[in-house]
């Protein structure tokens, strides 16, 4: 809708979690292209299709590929509400912007360390980074609705 055009902390928001998402389906990618690689499949049917039932396994490259997918689970769903949320308590555009950024530079960097075995603590430097700018959007989402609790 044209009010939603005019709100440039939504779009900025909207921006990083799009790229947020499209970074997501490409660890998704990656995942099954490890999985066809390694021979290493989660489901009896794909096995069988792909040489046998023995290739129905774990492989340690496809698990490191599902862990940073379920990292991302478990941090870019809840940017997606908090920066949704906090969007909506009318921010200053350019600190919105430096959260968002923040946020989407750091976890890049974390899923690049992540998939690239990168030399500890890079992975976890790019998390906590990541981390920070969610923490402050919640405390100021919990400032503005604390006197509707």
């Amino acid at each position: 809708s044209p009010k939603m055009m005019e709100n440039k902390v939504f779009l900025s928001f909207t921006f990083y979690s799009t790229i947020l998402i499209l970074k997501m389906y490409v660890v998704a990618i990656i995942t099954g292209q490890v999985r066809l690689r390694k021979k290493a499949f989660a489901n009896p049917e794909d096995a069988l299709r792909n040489g046998g039932l023995q290739f129905c396994r774990q492989d340690p490259d496809v698990e490191r590929c599902r862990r940073a997918h379920r990292n991302d689970m478990e941090n870019i769903f809840p940017f997606l509400f908090l920066g949704a949320i906090y969007s909506l308590l009318d921010p200053s555009p350019t600190v919105a912007r430096i959260h968002f950024l923040i946020f989407c530079v750091g976890r890049i960097i974390h899923t690049i360390a992540y998939l690239l075995q990168l030399r500890a603590p890079t992975r976890s430097v790019a998390y906590g980074v990541a981390q920070l700018p969610c923490f402050s959007m919640a405390l100021q989402i919990l400032l503005a609705t604390t006197p509707y609790w």
